[in-house]
């Protein structure tokens, strides 16, 4: 047995909390790919304006970002473990709500937006720092790949089950049952969250200090914008493609198809890079991966059809892997050798998160601003032409990142052995 999981794993230690963090993150995922995908549908059919859903979502990431301010602050004052439990019974009250209000929900698309991004800020926020702290340099390709698999299986069987459930129930009923589900999964995660270990942080909460630590360090620069333009895809494409697809079938089951096909692709990609792209090749498969998230655009913003929207599916589904696990190790490894991590870790992850929401409020407004200056036809290509190029331009931001070597630097995990 040791022996099959050496060779699906590598040579990694794993630990009790690192297992529960996967764990609690597989439940999450599953919770979010049963229900979330659809909550933009179940709008989109209560309105059929795409300015709204922008509306509802720019409510997402304003809230969001508000939230990690005073998660931070929690974070500091009482326990990680304790904000990550308000984050996921926040998510939980979002969709109660949304199930409660049924076909009045398009009615309250702000309330909704802010439900649901400070159900993400508090989750987001202590689970971006349990993972800088559970994870090591050496565990954190394997953490964020697994991740991306669980993500990815979530992804695989929560839309297209979801998807089932609707189509072949009354309308209501299939919303119904699929929000039950995704209640109790976050409830489950809850009590999952009570065997982790409790972690307390020390000192004041100087947000301030690594704020302007961008103008002396210029790795964490680096960072904090690269993230920006992350963010600046991510604010539109997120619910867009899933509108789009939907516009495209009229079906909720091709929705869930489209989910299937997309996730299962990325199952074996999140394993094959988190098992295989080591640091050397970090900066290498960032740059592969945001070239083919720019090009993949080209295939559905002139000539709209499932079949071109599969195929982006798939292209998106590799390239993301590509980009993501080794950005995301690379960001963490960067916290970690940068000034006072081991006390400012949480500063450090709102930070980086403030601009991560700064490119998605950015990249809502401008896609508003679009459609209602052009219209849909005119507009939506030309703004997805824009934004698009987010990813893709990560490379050239942190192309430049020079890590100190284990014996210069003064990482979190070195002080966390003293």
């Amino acid at each position: 047995m040791k022996r099959i999981l050496g060779t699906l794993i590598g040579d990694i230690e794993l630990n009790r909390d690192l297992g529960l963090l996967l764990f609690i993150g597989g439940l999450y995922a599953l919770g979010i790919a049963l229900s979330n995908t659809f909550v933009n549908v179940y709008l989109w059919k209560q309105s059929g304006e795409y300015v709204d859903i922008a509306l509802y979502n720019l409510a997402v990431v304003i809230f969001q970002p508000l939230t990690f301010l005073l998660a931070g602050r929690w974070a500091k004052k009482i326990d990680r473990v304790i904000v990550l439990r308000l984050g996921v019974i926040f998510l939980s009250v979002f969709f109660t709500t949304v199930l409660t209000m049924g076909e009045n929900a398009g009615k309250f698309l702000l309330i909704l937006g802010a439900l649901l991004g400070i159900g993400y800020g508090f989750y987001w926020l202590s689970f971006n720092v349990l993972t800088f702290e559970i994870t090591e340099p050496e565990t954190r390709d394997f953490f964020n790949g697994f991740l991306g698999i669980l993500t990815s299986f979530a992804g695989m069987i929560g839309p297209i089950g979801a998807g089932f459930i609707i189509t072949h129930m009354p309308r209501l009923t299939g919303y119904r049952v699929i929000f039950a589900i995704s209640l109790a999964l976050f409830l489950l995660a809850v009590v999952l969250s009570f065997f982790l270990k409790r972690r307390a942080a020390e000192g004041a909460y100087q947000l301030k200090d690594i704020w302007n630590l961008r103008k002396e360090d210029v790795n964490w620069k680096a960072i904090c914008h690269a993230h920006f333009f992350q963010g600046l895809r991510e604010g539109t494409f997120i619910f867009l493609i899933v509108v789009w697809v939907y516009v495209a079938t009229g079906s909720e089951l091709a929705l869930g198809t489209y989910g299937l096909v997309a996730s299962a692709v990325a199952f074996i990609c999140y394993y094959l890079v988190g098992r295989f792209i080591k640091p050397p090749l970090r900066k290498r498969a960032i740059l592969i991966g945001g070239i083919m998230l720019y090009g993949a655009i080209f295939l559905i913003i002139f000539d709209l059809t499932f079949t071109k929207l599969l195929i982006y599916g798939v292209v998106v589904s590799i390239a993301y892997p590509l980009l993501l696990v080794p950005y995301i190790s690379l960001t963490y490894d960067v916290i970690g050798s940068g000034w006072n991590a081991a006390k400012m870790r949480v500063e450090y992850i709102v930070v980086r998160e403030l601009f991560l929401n700064f490119g998605r409020i950015t990249s809502i407004l401008l896609f508003i601003a679009a459609v209602l200056l052009m219209g849909d036809e005119k507009g939506i290509p030309i703004v997805l032409l824009i934004l698009g190029a987010g990813h893709s331009i990560i490379y050239w931001v942190v192309k430049g990142i020079e890590l100190p070597s284990a014996k210069e630097k003064e990482t979190f995990s070195v002080l966390k052995k003293r």
